[in-house]
C-alpha cells in the first residue's frame, strides 16, 4: 500500500470516527471534521500535508509519487 493510499484511508476514518462521535457525544466534533477537510483542501494547493510527514518519519508506506 502506498503512503497516498494509506493517508486516504487515515482521512477518511478521522472524518467517518469524527461524524460518528458527533452523532453520539457532541455536535461539537464537527469541528474535527472541518479541520480534516480544511486540511485535505490546503494540502491540494500546497501540495504539502502534515500527516504525509508523520508517516515518512515512522517509515510507514512507499513513496508517493508527485511528478503526475
Amino acid at each position: 500500500m502506498t503512503r497516498e493510499h494509506i493517508l486516504r484511508a487515515i482521512a477518511g476514518s478521522f472524518i467517518l470516527l469524527s461524524l460518528a462521535l458527533a452523532n453520539l457525544h457532541s455536535p461539537y466534533w464537527l469541528w474535527f471534521t472541518a479541520f480534516v477537510g480544511a486540511n485535505l483542501l490546503q494540502s491540494a494547493f500546497t501540495r504539502w500535508c502534515l500527516m504525509e510527514d508523520i508517516l515518512k518519519y515512522f517509515g510507514v508506506g512507499g513513496s508517493c509519487s508527485r511528478s503526475r
